[in-house]
């Protein structure tokens, strides 16, 4: 999901550099005193459908959903993007059936994402529900990542709320330590209520199935989960495990979004979603 900067995970070194290649080709428009952003190459969905994926997304690794609950079996889908994915057009991609994103705004507590501000402007502008994610860096405190994130990124009614991104960051030059569960999970705590008291509704937590299990995740009380799940339904690799979201690829196809991105299913229903909406939007 982080597509951290500089610390690629190893399964996305491969992502990060042909998306950085198509990146030099040239740069698009961009509001004023934006940074400019390399726009990856147009991928047409038609010519990456795969079996249980809604049919208007394409999937470039898709998995062999036959005999399992497929992503199509959802009726609400969005994505979550970063820099990599250039200036998004959230016109086209909302016509295409993205009805939220969660864009990549911090990391650590050093690092903004360069794409952030332009690709939510977009985003709501073309009337998508809208929030922000931040990477967890294990060196920082969970208290100064969060004011970092609440000093990047501004309380805005009726955005999503925001999304705290937990996984092992493997390929990490500068961090390589792994707390023990008892940290990691008291850390979170921290996150979720310093984030949560000031843009008032709780963080969303998103995470791995390997993440997940080494740090007992599940006994954190009240936690809302955004699971990652692509090689089978979230049942199968989180068992008992609530969760609102699924990830479940990472080389989806959508008209509007350059490269591969991210795709997302909501765990209820549209009418579900219309409440979840109503109960989790920022004040």
């Amino acid at each position: 999901m982080s597509h951290p900067m500089p610390r690629l995970r190893a399964g996305r070194l491969a992502l990060a550099a042909l998306v950085l290649l198509l990146s030099a080709c040239g740069s698009g428009p961009n509001a004023p005193g934006t940074p400019r952003l390399g726009e990856p190459r147009q991928l047409d969905p038609s010519d990456y459908r795969a079996y249980g994926i809604p049919r208007q997304f394409g999937d470039l690794r898709p998995t062999d959903w036959r005999g399992r609950i497929a992503p199509d079996r959802y009726a609400v889908h969005g994505i979550d993007a970063a820099r990599y994915q250039g200036e998004i057009d959230f016109a086209a991609a909302r016509a295409s059936g993205v009805e939220f994103a969660w864009l990549k705004a911090t990391e650590g507590g050093d690092y903004a994402d360069p794409a952030f501000a332009l690709n939510h402007a977009n985003a709501r502008a073309a009337g998508v529900p809208v929030g922000a994610y931040h990477f967890y860096y294990f060196c920082r405190t969970a208290r100064e990542q969060a004011s970092w994130f609440i000093q990047n990124v501004p309380r805005r009614q009726g955005d999503l709320p925001p999304v705290l991104d937990m996984e092992w960051n493997h390929q990490s030059r500068t961090c390589r330590l792994r707390p023990d569960p008892a940290t990691v999970r008291a850390d979170i705590r921290t996150y979720l209520d310093i984030v949560g008291r000031h843009y008032g509704t709780v963080p969303v937590v998103y995470t791995t199935p390997d993440f997940y299990e080494e740090n007992g995740l599940g006994a954190i009380q009240g936690a809302e989960f955004w699971l990652r799940s692509v090689a089978g339904h979230p049942s199968e690799r989180y068992p008992q495990e609530s969760w609102s979201f699924w990830q479940y690829t990472g080389t989806g196809v959508v008209r509007g979004i350059g490269g591969q991105v991210d795709l997302n299913a909501f765990a209820g229903s549209r009418s579900s979603w219309t409440r979840w909406l109503q109960i989790r939007r920022q004040n």
